[in-house]
């Protein structure tokens, strides 16, 4: 009784203390800025992964720096957890709400702030959606680099929250690559800089350590990006083969040549089924797997290199190569693989999209394991993924009307990461690991390793109020982290040499 007693107290306490926030809110943002609807509040209570679901106890809409500041302020002096959101597109529920706390969200903050092509950057707010950022540059003859298969929708902020990838990671690597600085919200409320306009700067990479953090360090309020000119050239193939394997021997071959395309993507029969029924893109009849490669940078560089993905896709049976002619032929062998994941849904009413990574040499094994699961389980997979890093993309389908067929696919599912450990991979490529994952970072980390993690973030935010919940499968307060002295802020140099 007493237990219950105590639990009551605190709920009282929880409610009178988001009831006074709330005014605050209302008195610092602008007017239609706070949501406390119940139907309204619904609207975001899940991010791309509808399967986990929570309905936030408030909704902010900020438009500027200063108003998440004095939001994430409010927070941290009345105690409430808050969670950042940007397009909410994001894949492992890493925007998931809190059921008693705020969720920021900053789709608002769409303003491209500069391009500057002379110096090969532009900076950008947090809603800025990614696409956009190289609409903006190409006049200028740039573009930005990072290219997720949602990039017409997702958030250049989200981005660095996942260390989002995307087709052509293979060649220009990920978010963390392409970004030189970001003004951050702390979660005490501090308006801090990580990183610099330079290249290259001394001390801690603390910008590295934020970026991919999954919005458990604080929230991003601008960010500076770099811009790659365009190249002179691109090339790209459609090669359809029989069987994955094949393929993946393609790919092998390829990387061996010392060749580097911007992008090797891979299909199966199952998603060539889906994008046909999407968007008729017309690949290959009768292909168990197709290769998308797209080569770019030097005229002559291209010329001599395709030449060679040419020759070793034939020598590894491809039946049909077919090379872009125009920009149109290109947008349209694209278009097949940039709609997978949506169009997987023509052909199953439900399915679970998986994120893992593997060696690329040990595609031909962990593609047959998962057929061999697939058969055994009765469970159907449908592969997408960038081959040319080892990043797979299984979707896995089922029917949720169907007693037991949830549980089936989340098992499959959860056996597809295992294979990715026991091959020496990891449990996500780009997806983050959100809510969906805590449960497998123990298998992929030691409880030291999970403990050294949580020292970082606990540097950031000493009170857990940082979207928690997320990352860690046993999250723990700050001072039970061993090791951590009690009154040290977090990021004076006295905190964060303790932390290191």
């Amino acid at each position: 009784m007493q237990s219950a007693s105590v639990e009551a107290e605190r709920a009282v306490d929880e409610s009178t203390a988001l009831d006074t926030a709330i005014g605050e809110f209302r008195a610092a943002l602008p007017d239609g800025s706070v949501i406390t609807d119940p139907q309204r509040l619904r609207t975001y209570e899940c991010d791309g992964l509808a399967s986990h679901r929570v309905i936030p106890a408030v909704v902010v809409l900020p438009e500027t720096a200063e108003q998440i500041r004095d939001v994430v302020r409010t927070c941290a002096a009345h105690g409430i957890p808050f969670v950042a959101r940007g397009a909410g597109t994001g894949l492992s529920g890493g925007a998931l709400p809190h059921s008693s706390g705020v969720l920021v969200v900053t789709s608002k903050m769409r303003r491209i702030l500069e391009i500057d092509a002379d110096n090969e950057r532009a900076v950008v707010e947090p809603g800025v959606i990614n696409l956009d950022v190289t609409k903006a540059a190409a006049p200028q003859g740039y573009y930005f680099a990072p290219d997720p298969s949602s990039q017409q929708v997702c958030s250049v902020g989200g981005n660095v929250a996942e260390n989002s990838g995307g087709a052509h990671c293979l060649k220009y690597g990920f978010t963390v690559n392409h970004i030189l600085r970001v003004e951050v919200v702390t979660p005490d409320g501090e308006l801090v800089e990580l990183g610099s306009d330079a290249r290259e700067a001394p001390g801690y990479d603390l910008l590295g350590a934020f970026i991919g953090s999954e919005g458990t360090l604080g929230i991003v309020t601008k960010i500076t990006v770099r811009l790659l000119r365009k190249p002179e050239a691109v090339q790209t193939l459609l090669a359809g083969f029989p069987s994955t394997d094949d393929a993946g021997g393609a790919v092998s071959a390829i990387i061996a040549e010392g060749v580097t395309p911007a992008a090797i993507e891979m299909m199966d029969a199952l998603s060539i089924e889906a994008a046909e029924q999407a968007v008729q893109c017309g690949y290959p009849e009768g292909a168990g797997a197709v290769l998308v490669v797209e080569l770019d940078g030097p005229a002559a560089e291209v010329e001599h290199t395709f030449t060679e993905v040419e020759r070793h896709c034939q020598e590894h049976g491809a039946f049909e190569i077919r090379v872009a002619a125009d920009d149109a032929e290109r947008a349209m062998i694209w278009k097949g693989r940039k709609s997978a994941f949506a169009a997987v849904g023509r052909i199953s009413p439900d399915y679970i999209v998986q994120d893992g990574v593997i060696p690329r040499t040990a595609l031909p094994e962990v593609l047959g394991r998962i057929a061999r699961l697939s058969s055994d389980s009765g469970v159907r997979v449908a592969n997408v993924f960038h081959a040319g890093d080892g990043n797979l993309h299984p979707l896995v389908l089922f029917d949720d009307s169907e007693p037991g067929a949830g549980e089936r696919a989340e098992a499959v599912s959860g056996a597809i990461l295992d294979l990715c450990i026991e091959h020496g991979g990891s449990i996500t490529g780009e997806h983050g690991v959100g809510a969906d994952k805590v449960k497998y970072m123990g298998r992929m980390f030691t409880a030291d390793d999970l403990d050294t993690m949580q020292r970082v973030r606990c540097a950031f935010d000493p009170t857990g109020i940082c979207n928690p919940g997320k990352v860690f499968p046993t999250p723990r307060l700050c001072g039970e982290v061993p090791g951590r002295r009690k009154g040290v802020h977090p990021l004076t140099e006295a905190g964060l040499a303790e932390q290191f």
